[in-house]
């Protein structure tokens, strides 16, 4: 049952539309006789047109290129992403060619044309984004290319608008209370044997993809990626002696500076925060000591010209001592915790950002599998994104 009648008039509307082409052309193709070339082109517009429609509102596909989300979802899985659950968002970036997102085939060239741009709208939805839902989204950061054409990122949406949220001892925290983990969220384990070496293929096959050896002190150690469940069966082997969770220390700041990228903010992927995520209609009072937490906001994503003179903030000319957000945000993280490049980061998603939720793998491959018959993950086709 739809929560709400303009979603099920958007439905309607787009149904009827792929069905009032069709119906043009089959009653083009009865008034005349057309030659089997104007048949199949006839065939082939329609299909196109309703494809683009399908793909601009309903349902796209959308293929796990990295491994920031193992085990939840494995590099080769192929998904549904859902337009309808959070509205479908007019584009931004009409012109397009059709079926390619930024970039065309072969040759290399922008696939869309950027001096038409139209606002940001988005169509009613089943809901809202929630806590944990798999979003797909516009990596925010791609200044270079318009919002709709940027590449999609797939993450765990952690944080929505106005939530808190902190790490602490690896363990994320919304609002301060305990975030219960996904069953296969991953992080890095050390790995001690008494001297022995793992074997390559007895971790392949548990599904163990990211291996580093370290040395230290002439002794082998492995520092690898696992689910909770992988690490008790590593830690079973006969020829480990222990398996302990790498966690950087409180005081330690991070190799890459996180957001807001502040370098007077001590934190790393294991202690983050606290950050409150901002919403519409939240106004903010602001001061250099937090400017860099909104900066990128309301330069880039509000299009404002930003100045700090005589240690006073100016925004397009005018002093400013608070601010008025413009838009909802929220805040994703990879399952892969260890290994996900995130809003960690690069910082909050603003919701003109937002493409859909991911539903259902529909197809999983294996690129690594030599056998053919055996790329295919069959344990993992249609089953639900959660």
């Amino acid at each position: 049952m739809f929560k709400n009648i303009k979603i099920g008039r958007l439905i309607f509307v787009i149904f009827a539309g792929v069905m009032t082409l069709g119906l043009y052309f089959v009653l083009r193709k009865s008034k005349k006789k057309k030659s089997k070339a104007r048949e199949w082109g006839d065939a082939i517009i329609f299909a196109v047109v309703a494809a683009t429609l399908i793909r601009a509102f309903i349902i796209e596909a959308y293929t796990i290129p990295t491994s920031s989300m193992e085990k939840s979802l494995l590099v080769g899985d192929f998904l549904f992403v859902s337009k309808l659950h959070y509205g479908p968002r007019i584009p931004i970036t009409p012109l397009a060619f059709p079926f390619a997102h930024h970039t065309m085939p072969l040759i290399g060239t922008k696939a869309y044309v950027d001096w038409v741009q139209l606002p940001y709208r988005r169509l009613p939805g089943f809901g809202k984004i929630k806590n944990n839902d798999v979003v797909v989204f516009n990596y925010p950061r791609e200044d270079f290319r318009p919002v709709d054409k940027r590449e999609n990122y797939i993450k765990r949406c952690v944080g929505i608008p106005g939530d808190t949220l902190f790490i602490e001892n690896s363990q994320l925290f919304i609002n301060g209370n305990e975030v219960e983990n996904p069953t296969d969220l991953q992080f890095t384990y050390e790995v001690k044997t008494d001297g022995h070496r793992l074997n390559e293929h007895t971790l392949e096959n548990l599904g163990i993809k990211e291996v580093n050896i370290v040395f230290e002190d002439g002794k082998i150690l492995y520092h690898m990626n696992m689910t909770a469940e992988l690490k008790k069966k590593v830690a079973n082997f006969k020829i480990v002696t222990s398996v302990k969770l790498l966690i950087s220390d409180k005081n330690e700041a991070s190799e890459t500076l996180l957001f807001p990228e502040d370098p007077t903010i001590i934190s790393n992927l294991d202690y983050y925060g606290p950050i409150t995520i901002p919403y519409k209609g939240l106004t903010v009072k602001l001061h250099t000591n937090n400017l860099s937490l909104y900066r990128r906001i309301i330069e880039f994503y509000d299009d404002n010209e930003v100045e700090i003179k005589l240690n006073r903030i100016f925004i397009n000319g005018e002093q400013a001592s608070e601010y008025t957000f413009k838009m909802d945000y929220y805040f994703m993280m990879g399952d892969n915790r260890h290994n996900s490049a995130d809003s960690r980061y690069w910082g909050f998603v603003p919701e003109n950002h937002i493409v859909g939720k991911a539903v259902f793998i529909w197809l999983s491959l294996n690129y690594s599998e030599k056998v053919p018959w055996k790329k295919v993950r069959w344990g993992r086709l249609f089953s639900l994104v959660h």
